[in-house]
């Protein structure tokens, strides 16, 4: 598929029917978001000259040492975070090309999504307007510490690495919450999740290994 090609509406469309297709075969099941998937034009948020490899399963860079999340992990930590309930209020901590905002924006009830890095930040702004998505509130500012203006939120969901669990996230995570986060160093990681129960209390489960950027702190 040419770049061309895959910024045409028919073969985009096609090429995201089989993204979704690709994503049932790899175990997705919530109907919820593989339709999100499946409506969302990722060839938009990605660099023109690797729009012809928007809808494979794999990272892609955006500049600044910043990656786009491959549609699988996107769709797990959405799945994991939805799973029985609804995603409600949503913290997306990383903004990055504005995708995954644009997929959670048709799950989730609210998205608020923070990003570290300015021109990023512009960028996804941009990638996002001509979706006219009304549920999606960007801030630039430094995602280690949530967004405590907004909290507390049904779901958190990060699209960076860390070593340990920033206490802010869990502090802004309602009862009843979801928090998805990839968990480790440069070396190893794992999709963590972290659920808020009705006693306070914290319940950890790990998941599938995963591979992103390290969460850095500040803003630039």
């Amino acid at each position: 598929m040419s770049a061309r090609g895959a910024s045409g509406g028919l073969t985009a469309t096609r090429a995201r029917a089989r993204m979704v297709e690709r994503l049932r075969e790899q175990g997705i099941r919530d109907e919820r978001v593989l339709t999100a998937m499946g409506q969302i034009p990722r060839h938009q948020f990605v660099q023109e000259a690797l729009a012809s490899r928007a809808y494979e399963d794999t990272a892609l860079p955006l500049g600044c040492q910043q990656t786009i999340s491959q549609p699988f992990v996107v769709a797990r930590m959405a799945e994991l975070l939805g799973a029985g309930r609804e995603l409600g209020k949503t913290l997306e901590i990383g903004t990055g090309c504005g995708y995954q905002a644009a997929v959670l924006s048709l799950v989730a009830n609210e998205v608020y999504t923070v990003e570290r890095i300015r021109s990023l930040l512009d960028t996804a702004k941009a990638n996002l307007r001509p979706l006219r998505l009304p549920n999606v509130r960007m801030k630039y500012a430094d995602g280690s510490v949530g967004l405590t203006e907004a909290a507390p939120f049904d779901s958190i969901i990060v699209a960076a690495a860390s070593a340990s669990v920033p206490r802010a996230w869990t502090d802004q995570l309602a009862v009843g919450g979801r928090l998805a986060m990839p968990l480790g160093g440069n070396a190893v990681q794992t999709l963590l999740l972290i659920e808020r129960q009705a006693s306070g209390a914290l319940k950890e489960t790990r998941y599938d290994a995963v591979r992103f950027v390290p969460l850095l702190t500040g803003i630039e």
